[in-house]
């Protein structure tokens, strides 16, 4: 029982990822998580027939700094309407490699409000 308690302990403690942004990622080298937000004017790449699992798209961090994100998973549905995305993965050239991410979508109640104020 003490074995398995360790070992999953271990497993977890692996994908323990710190905060950065872009300029960070670039110097560290490591593993980080990166807050940023879609360039909605640069077109997202997904060849969902040839590619499934290696989606395209440039975010800009909190800093300012713009870097093309490739996700090695499926396009997450809603993408573009995100509001905040969380990347999790490493700089490997120019590019910020990502296997994990969460986005912030905009809640149904937060439009509803804005249309009975307009209303």
């Amino acid at each position: 029982m003490i074995g398995i308690a360790i070992f999953i302990f271990i497993n977890a403690s692996k994908d323990v990822s710190t905060y950065a942004n872009f300029k960070d990622a670039i110097s560290n080298g490591n593993r980080v998580k990166i807050v940023g937000k879609l360039n909605k004017s640069v077109p997202t790449e997904y060849d969902a027939q040839n590619h499934p699992n290696v989606f395209k798209f440039h975010m800009i961090d909190d800093k300012g700094m713009e870097k093309e994100v490739v996700l090695l998973k499926p396009k997450p549905q809603d993408f573009e309407r995100s509001e905040q995305i969380v990347v999790t993965g490493e700089m490997k050239g120019e590019q910020f490699v990502a296997d994990e991410i969460l986005m912030k979508c905009p809640s149904k109640y937060k439009e509803e409000e804005i249309n009975i104020r307009k209303g």
